[in-house]
């Protein structure tokens, strides 16, 4: 089976004469729960954020189901942004809408912005969100406002409206850098269980390397915007981290 995602010599220069990312390869394949590793200032975010265009690229190739993403126009890629849900690091919710308003927003894609304002829905979507809620645990919290909810259960919504769009991927970019450790293990428990559950492979940025060890099947190891490792966790060890670390200020 080929694989969903294909990145290829890809390049970022946020200035001139500076590449934040070196000519990046890497595959994702359909069972994949891959995390990316590395120093702050290695190019996760920028990696993760280059799928789907959030930060455009200035070279190589991703190809998405084969389609190289970085040749689509604006509108041809607001609708693969529609296969490509993303979990953000700060949950990137309406605080003033309530929860189920929020994950109903990742139907955006499908119901375009007039017909968002005026909450015209459709019943299977509003079905599927309140399914949604109950499955990440918060069907008693439906009708509350995002800002009345903690970290963890921001977070939550994060998830499921990012499922709400029926995604072939998921992107998730720092899920637990704000949240303690018993939280972060739980929400990246939802995620690995969610990826099985859906059948969706998972592209995750993550400063927590003893988490990405746990719950990922794949790891790559970033340094200053190049790949100093891709493979499984097992294969890690103090020297593999040493290498990847090196340039990291203790």
């Amino acid at each position: 089976m080929p694989a969903i995602l294909e990145v290829q010599d890809l390049r970022v220069s946020y200035t001139a004469g500076r590449e934040v990312l070196k000519g990046i390869n890497f595959t994702v394949d359909a069972d994949d729960f891959l995390a990316i590793i590395g120093p702050s200032g290695s190019g996760k975010s920028t990696l993760i954020r280059c799928v789907n265009r959030l930060v455009e690229p200035s070279g190589g190739q991703i190809l998405f189901e084969g389609r190289d993403l970085l040749k689509l126009g604006e509108s041809k890629m607001r609708a693969e942004r529609r296969n490509i849900g993303m979990i953000f690091q700060e949950f990137n919710l309406i605080e003033r809408l309530s929860v189920i308003d929020n994950v109903l927003t990742g139907r955006l894609g499908y119901t375009g912005t007039w017909r968002s304002l005026f909450r015209a829905f459709s019943k299977d979507d509003i079905r599927n969100a309140v399914r949604l809620l109950d499955r990440v645990g918060l069907i008693e919290h439906l009708d509350k406002r995002a800002d009345q909810l903690s970290g963890g259960q921001r977070q939550r919504v994060g998830i499921a409206r990012a499922l709400i769009q029926n995604p072939k991927m998921l992107l998730v970019d720092e899920p637990t850098s704000s949240l303690d450790p018993k939280i972060a293990r739980e929400v990246m428990t939802l995620i690995r269980e969610i990826a099985r559950e859906f059948n969706v492979p998972v592209l995750c940025n993550i400063h927590d390397v003893d988490l990405a060890l746990e719950f990922c099947s794949r790891v790559i190891g970033l340094q200053e915007g190049t790949k100093r490792f891709d493979g499984p966790p097992s294969e890690i060890d103090k020297h593999v981290l040493a290498d990847i670390y090196s340039m990291e200020v203790l």
